[in-house]
């Protein structure tokens, strides 16, 4: 999810993007992107969605080196009308809404250095595209990116974005999805981190709870550690169809008069795939 810069850089056209500038890459930044995405080649298959596999090989990305994004942007272009552009870094929310109603997915071009590779705090090549394109060949997620675009568009005139982020959040970055094979990672923040595509299905620490509009926009969210509680989508058709055909205006008024809930909080309404333990969330924070 975006966040708003003091001021655009002078590098930027006006709707914040710049060059990829792909040559200047060192052979050591492309040395990092295929050691992170060797990493996650072997951690994936058995956890990830196969659409997932499937962006992967339909854009080519197994290719070594950072992808050039001319060259994925064709591809993408083919498969779902979308194309990937390079920005600075994280950029104004109305920016970032705008780039998805027009089918631009936004990434940074810098890589992480070798200290980073497990955390950094602004997402950067290799979290934007490897963990959030390959989807976007896939025809019914690319449509639901566009819509929560639109939507976001709607939601700043109402002033209602912190709502709005809240389901990119648990979905776009951090959401599970359930298959006949079991639960399945499909969210970004999940499949680009070696550690929490192991946590989020494996650990009994967090929570995993049906997918819930409403519930999900009451809900707050870490972004400085794992998640204490995943939502889970039945499908991505279903998540179109409840973005689409739910009336927003609405539904912040009503929220607006509901208090928020904590990250680990489980309602009696929830329908609970995994209670969890919270463990890995009160040792950290005993020892913090």
């Amino acid at each position: 999810m975006a966040q708003e810069h003091t001021a655009r850089p002078p590098e930027a056209a006006e709707d914040w993007t710049i060059r990829q500038d792909w040559a200047s890459y060192t052979p050591a930044e492309h040395a990092m992107w295929d050691r992170l995405f060797e990493r996650q080649a072997r951690m994936l298959p058995d956890r990830v969605v196969p659409e997932f596999i499937a962006g992967l090989d339909v854009l080519r990305m197994t290719k070594p080196g950072i992808p050039d994004f001319e060259e994925l942007s064709e591809r993408l272009m083919k498969a779902t009308g979308w194309q990937v552009v390079a920005v600075p870094g994280l950029v104004p929310d109305k920016v970032f809404f705008e780039h998805l109603a027009n089918r631009r997915f936004v990434a940074g071009r810098f890589i992480r250095t070798p200290d980073q590779i497990d955390y950094l705090q602004e997402p950067d090549v290799f979290h934007d595209v490897f963990g959030h394109v390959p989807l976007l060949a896939h025809p019914v997620f690319a449509d639901y990116m566009q819509a929560y675009g639109e939507g976001g568009l709607r939601a700043d005139g109402l002033g209602a974005i912190e709502r709005l982020a809240r389901i990119y959040w648990y979905t776009v970055e951090f959401g599970l999805i359930r298959q006949e094979s079991g639960l399945r990672l499909y969210g970004a923040g999940i499949v680009s981190s070696f550690g929490e595509s192991v946590f989020a299905l494996d650990d009994p620490s967090p929570n995993r709870l049906g997918f819930d509009l409403r519930r999900l926009m009451r809900t707050r969210y870490r972004i400085d550690d794992y998640q204490q509680s995943y939502f889970v989508i039945d499908s991505f058709e279903d998540l179109l169809r409840q973005t689409i055909e739910t009336d927003f205006a609405p539904l912040y008024a009503e929220l607006d008069g509901q208090p928020d809930l904590d990250v680990d909080t489980v309602l009696p309404t929830d329908r609970v795939h995994t209670l969890g333990t919270q463990a890995y969330a009160r040792e950290k924070h005993a020892t913090a």
